[in-house]
């Protein structure tokens, strides 16, 4: 294995002149280790199913040890446990760049163990800029996702420990001269949000946010509120629990009702489906509520990434100047790409379906979706 020392620069970064068009805010490098399970491990860890809920070192390793006599065996799959690098963040710049040829970078640290080496290769094989990602002593984060046999997957993260992008490490040279910030809201990360989106504001680098969980937003509403309505934020992707727990004190709570906050703030709001597709708004134009359904199969075998891989194919939309309905339609492609294998990775092969969907629906193909034909 090469060492991480190898692959990144020294820290701090010394920053290329030409920077990437979309850069991605992720404080804490995190390892995904993804597994389809049986659900009466799920019955026994904390938390709810289908959510993401912080565990400290010590449930991770647990989980970890319980998963040889729980793991559900497939013959699509050639290894039943997958460990790649992770995040929300990560996966929406991997997508780009893979997937749309987007140049893209990632702005936060990782640390100098194995799972650190891990998240460094993987990322630097999707072409994301790594220039901006410092590396510091000490241990990097870690995702277990356990799949359910129906694809619903639950989410156990660990960064209690692990080394961090502090707010006050952050410059305006991290962003200058790009177009886009890409951001997860996070109650563990708030000040470098604060920080990163100040800083974006002051180099006219628009702003995207993803809601991240429904227990996120449930339990640290106040402050995401106060995010939401300071209209820094560009572009706000929320999915229908977190749009849910978002308006929970209106008088009738559904995902249209979200969608008009959202919009309210924001210059656009998105709210994804599921396979009920999404629907989204332009900034504060009354009534004008675009509905796009979901693209190809229903069946998921694993969610991991979806919304993440949505954000990826939206995001190439706007850059390349696509009408609000064409970016739906290829967020709906590269979620739906996602879904066909395990973990939020997109497989070559998938690739390869996702640009024969926006074929066949009459939406731009990237330049580079020869190199999967």
């Amino acid at each position: 294995m090469v060492a991480a020392e190898e692959l990144l620069p020294p820290s701090p970064p010394s920053l290329s002149s030409s920077s990437p068009l979309i850069l991605g805010l992720q404080p804490s490098a995190l390892v995904d280790h993804i597994v389809r399970v049986d659900w009466s491990l799920l019955a026994q860890i904390p938390g709810e199913r289908g959510g993401s809920q912080p565990v400290a070192i010590e449930e991770l390793e647990h989980i970890l040890n319980e998963l040889k006599t729980h793991i559900l065996p497939s013959p699509d799959e050639p290894s039943p446990l997958r460990t790649i690098a992770g995040g929300s963040v990560a996966n929406t710049l991997r997508g780009l760049a893979t997937g749309f040829g987007i140049s893209c970078g990632i702005i936060g640290a990782c640390g100098d163990d194995e799972q650190g080496q891990l998240f460094v290769q993987n990322m630097n094989y999707s072409k994301v800029d790594l220039s901006r990602l410092r590396m510091k002593k000490g241990t990097t984060g870690q995702c277990v996702c356990l799949v359910e046999a129906d694809g619903n997957r639950t989410m156990r993260p660990c960064l209690s420990s692990a080394v961090r992008l502090q707010h006050y490490e952050l410059t305006r040279e991290d962003v200058r001269g790009s177009k886009w910030l890409v951001l997860r809201y996070a109650i563990f990360n708030l000040e470098s949000i604060r920080a990163a989106i100040r800083i974006a504001k002051q180099e006219g680098v628009s702003v995207s946010m993803d809601l991240a969980s429904f227990e996120m937003v449930r339990n640290c509403r106040s402050q995401l509120l106060e995010l939401l309505e300071s209209g820094d934020i560009d572009l706000c992707f929320a999915n229908e629990d977190e749009a849910a727990a978002l308006v929970r004190d209106e008088e009738e709570v559904n995902p249209d009702v979200a969608l008009e906050y959202l919009a309210k703030h924001c210059r656009w709001a998105v709210v994804t489906l599921g396979r009920d597709g999404c629907i989204v708004k332009h900034g504060k134009q009354v009534g004008k509520i675009v509905r796009v359904p979901a693209i190809g199969e229903t069946h998921a075998t694993d969610a991991t990434g979806a919304g993440d891989l949505f954000a990826s194919g939206f995001l190439y939309g706007l850059v390349k100047g696509l009408p609000l309905e064409d970016c739906c339609r290829v967020g709906s492609c590269s979620g739906g790409a996602v879904i066909r294998a395990l973990g939020g990775e997109v497989q070559p092969e998938n690739w390869q379906w996702m640009y024969k969907q926006m074929q066949i629906k009459d939406l731009t193909t990237p330049d580079l979706c020869k190199t999967y034909s």
